[in-house]
């Protein structure tokens, strides 16, 4: 059973007080009993000279001689005297008188030479010892002293005896009241014990609830003490500690939620290694790149959560060499590029900060680099071909054949053609960059597209009756109005139609259409879709075809005359519209180009608007 401090300092000072209580009436017992015995013993002597002295006397007087009678009756007159049991004894061992019988010559039971007090008396000339008396059993005091008689060579012995009895009942009753005593002395202890128990504990007790309420997570919790000594001087100590841990803890909580916050929130990925290349901790981003979960990778060694030869090169040289260093991988199965950045942290035990690890998705970086060397190659390809071309007959002009007018005519002609090209190449690139760069604002005002289709086929009907093209279209009549930039969007469906034109042999058919787009309970956008019969577009090429001079067949193209820039015009046209464009095949044969305009808010204008807007 664990016993509270409290009972502790209880018992242990109680086990004192009374343990010092014990010693010391047991010492003062002893130490009374001893001076008692001391007394008595000197009593005793005292009375054995005087016996000394009274057997002494016979022989200082005219008596001619001692007889065992008279003997006897000096033994008795001196034994009442002195209130003792004496006894004389011969050398021999005789008894010559006792003062307890009445007749001389009574047999003792055992020889008085065989007693302690008897042989030191005949050694040292007086002897003494305490022991019980062999007739009634009582501690009795033996004192002897050795008497020489005037006229008789040998000595004899003068034996006193006195009973204890009167001193062992003092004893015994002087035991008794010190009981009580020691009894109330430990009472009052007991008393005494527990209320310094309590005193000392009571804060104590405190200040570990206070601990308890801090371990527990409530630093507000406050020792109250009014002591002044050691513990006050603790529970104040304590308080301050209390405080300065709880500010400490506030300033951690609030640098860890912002490094949470900042590690969260980036868009790069974060990796922190030990000295042992364990992973300490990654963020959100760095999580979404490779796959893993924090909980996963923390504490792992590196080598064993990312699989790449480059990657763990890269870690390993810098863990030993610890030096900055950057580098730039390609994950194998997305293809995504990263660019990492190392730089030592400086810890160098387990568990501390060593290696922290940036990782900056590249990946569009590479692809927008990519676009721009392509454009850059593109427009410098397409500009240098009709330059080229005006440049060749200009020179072919200078060189005679301005005096040829049929040939300088049909060179003149050529020239005109590929100016035209050029010029509208330029206005593409002119049109496609205002519109990226936000500069051409779309208006947004009800729009009716029957109407809009209309007046895009009526524009378009000439160029498709030069290859016999049918135009057909397939609107939904229920379709609402929808908010946006009418001309706008009359050069999105004439760029679509256009290239239906192009790529779809002689006699096609382009059909134009128009659809709620599938949601349910009502259509949050329309879909409006050019089909044509045409030579289609290969599945791989349909992320690309919307890419600025991108080309299915470069040759074909350029040979009908596009500038590879009327897609791009139209996904960025769209999309600030807020919709979508994609293409698709269109079975059994062509292309299906989809443009999905949102209905503005998912609400349908209302039907009675006209163009203007106004009811």
């Amino acid at each position: 059973m664990s016993w509270s401090i409290r009972w502790k300092i209880a018992a242990g000072t109680l086990a004192a007080v009374a343990c010092g209580l014990l010693i010391a009436g047991w010492m003062t017992v002893q130490a009374l009993e001893q001076r008692h015995l001391t007394q008595f013993g000197e009593t005793l002597e005292a009375k054995a000279k005087l016996v000394e002295y009274g057997f002494l006397a016979l022989f200082h007087s005219s008596t001619p001689s001692v007889s065992p009678s008279l003997l006897q009756e000096i033994a008795r007159d001196l034994g009442g005297r002195s209130s003792a049991h004496i006894t004389l004894m011969a050398a021999d061992g005789a008894v010559l008188a006792d003062s307890a019988v009445r007749e001389v010559g009574i047999a003792t039971p055992d020889s008085p030479f065989s007693r302690p007090e008897v042989i030191q008396a005949l050694a040292t000339g007086h002897g003494q010892d305490i022991r019980p008396s062999h007739p009634t059993g009582e501690r009795t005091m033996y004192h002897a002293r050795l008497l020489r008689v005037p006229h008789d060579t040998a000595p004899w012995v003068v034996h006193l005896s006195l009973p204890l009895a009167q001193l062992d009942d003092a004893r015994d009753t002087f035991k008794h009241q010190l009981l009580l005593a020691i009894g109330a002395a430990v009472l009052l202890a007991v008393m005494l014990s527990i209320w310094l128990a309590h005193s000392i504990t009571k804060p104590l007790s405190e200040i570990a609830s206070a601990a308890q309420a801090l371990s527990a997570g409530n630093p507000t919790m406050r020792i109250r003490t009014t002591a002044q000594d050691e513990v006050g001087l603790l529970a104040s100590t304590l308080n301050q500690m209390a405080d300065q841990l709880h500010t400490k803890i506030e300033e951690l909580s609030e640098d860890r939620a912002q490094l949470l916050a900042v590690l969260t929130s980036m868009v790069e990925g974060v990796m922190v290694l030990d000295a042992r290349g364990h992973v300490l901790q990654i963020n959100p981003a760095l999580e979404r790149m490779f796959g893993i979960s924090r909980m996963e990778a923390r504490g792992r060694p590196w080598a064993e959560l990312f699989r790449h030869e480059r990657l763990n090169n890269l870690v390993t040289a810098i863990l030993l060499a610890r030096t900055p260093h950057d580098d730039e991988i390609v994950l194998p199965l997305s293809g995504r590029h990263l660019h990492i950045e190392a730089s030592p942290a400086g810890g160098e035990r387990d568990n501390e900060a060593c290696l922290v690890l940036v990782f900056h998705d590249v990946t569009d970086l590479r692809r927008l680099e990519k676009i721009r060397k392509d454009f850059v190659a593109n427009v410098s390809h397409e500009l240098r071909t009709p330059l080229t071309s005006i440049k060749g007959y200009v020179e072919a002009l200078l060189d005679g054949g301005k005096d040829d007018p049929s040939v300088a005519g049909r060179f003149l002609d050529i020239i005109l053609k590929q100016s035209d090209r050029l010029n509208l190449i330029i206005e593409d690139l002119l049109e496609l960059s205002k519109i990226e760069s936000g500069q051409i604002s779309l208006k947004e005002e009800p729009i009716d597209l029957r109407a809009l289709v209309d007046r895009t086929l009526s524009t378009i009907k000439p160029i498709a009756d030069r290859k016999s093209h049918r135009l057909v279209t397939a609107l939904d009549p229920s379709l609402p109005l929808i908010a946006g930039d009418d001309d706008r969007l009359v050069q999105v469906l004439t760029n679509l139609l256009d290239n239906a034109i192009k790529y779809t042999p002689q006699g096609g058919t382009i059909t134009v259409g128009g659809t709620p787009s599938p949601s349910d309970p009502l259509p949050a956008a329309i879909d409006l879709t050019v089909s044509d019969t045409g030579i289609g577009i290969p599945e791989k090429d349909h992320p690309r075809i919307f890419e600025r001079f991108y080309r299915v067949d470069k040759a074909r193209s350029r040979d009908l005359g596009g500038t590879g820039l009327g897609l791009a015009i139209v996904k960025h046209l769209v999309e600030g519209h807020g919709g979508q464009v994609w293409v698709e095949a269109n079975h059994p044969q062509g292309s299906r180009f989809v443009v999905r305009l949102p209905i503005k808010g998912g609400k349908r204008f209302p039907a009675q608007w006209n163009q203007d807007g106004i009811v």
